[in-house]
């Protein structure tokens, strides 16, 4: 038990490192995922913002809601905040949550992909000659 949480945790020092071609690509996903969403949640915010803060019955009046709001729309655990009143308001809450999902995709993707070429790479397949 204790060797294979060492062997876990040499993998996930070894991905911030970059250790190899294969860490490498998925620190650089991780990296690249992980910037994206600060901006999204960034401009969503600001623009969440504008178009409900003078909405009648929006219980978003402040920047504060605003990041609150988004942040858990990007998390797709949603908020006790009502859903937006405003259209353009929803437009964005519905492109939020298809930005949600297709991370939540590309990280299943990405670890897939360095789950197999790691395995390849301990275990490489027997050469056919």
């Amino acid at each position: 038990m204790r060797d294979s949480l060492r062997e876990r945790r040499a993998e996930v020092v070894a991905v911030v490192r970059g250790d190899t071609r294969t860490h490498e690509l998925l620190r650089s996903r991780l990296v690249f995922l992980l910037l994206v969403t600060v901006i999204v949640d960034a401009i969503a915010s600001v623009l969440i913002l504008m178009f409900e803060r003078h909405a009648p019955n929006t219980e978003i009046t402040n920047i504060g809601d605003a990041v609150f709001w988004t942040s858990t729309q990007l998390l797709t655990v949603s908020s006790q905040l009502r859903n937006p009143i405003s259209a353009p308001a929803r437009v964005l809450d519905v492109f939020l949550q298809a930005y949600a999902i297709s991370v939540v995709a590309v990280l299943a993707g990405s670890f897939g992909a360095f789950f197999h070429r790691r395995g390849v790479e301990l275990d490489p397949p027997p050469s056919s000659t």
